[in-house]
């Protein structure tokens, strides 16, 4: 605040020293002269004070509006292949008939890649593939599972598939 006052000061003396030379230049516009110089006064304080508060309170760099009016960007495209096994996980979760359907032949396809890299088959019936898989895979997994006999039958569950999962990931 005290730079701001000083630089006021400053061009107050400035605005005098123009305010005197006009005088003597020009005697006879009095009113003139101090009508303008308490003008200029009045625009150097302004113009100090705006600068003062400028420094008190800085400016944002962008407002609010100019925000608000920026074009949203767009949203990153999920891959579909990835939605549609979102989906069937959710079904098979809730309902056997889907976890049978839908979600049974994609844990298969998984098992028997996951097995192949262990020297096993999963449509063997070997006892290895049953070991590595473990019963709860394995019940979901094996070639001669029933499907079920009520469609509407409740699903395994999110933490039973979680767990089916988990094993899948170790194998």
């Amino acid at each position: 605040m005290k730079r701001a006052l000083f630089t006021w000061l400053l061009y107050a003396v400035l605005a005098t020293i123009g305010f005197l030379v006009a005088r003597m230049v020009a005697p006879g516009r009095q009113e003139l002269e101090l009508d303008i110089y308490v003008l200029a006064l009045g625009g150097f304080g302004l113009i100090v004070l705006s600068t003062a508060l400028g420094e008190i309170a800085p400016r944002e760099d962008e407002s609010l509006l100019e925000e608000a009016l920026e074009p949203e960007p767009p949203e990153t495209a999920r891959i579909p292949g990835l939605e549609r096994l979102e989906r069937e996980v959710a079904l098979a979760a809730s309902r056997e008939y889907d976890l049978h359907y839908r979600l049974r032949p994609v844990l298969r396809e998984i098992a028997a890649a996951r097995l192949e890299r262990r020297g096993a088959m999963l449509d063997s019936d070997s006892p290895r593939a049953r070991e590595l898989l473990g019963d709860e895979l394995w019940s979901l997994t094996e070639p001669d599972r029933e499907p079920p006999s009520d469609r509407q039958a409740p699903g395994i569950g999110f933490e039973e598939l979680e767990r089916t999962v988990e094993r899948l990931e170790r194998l």
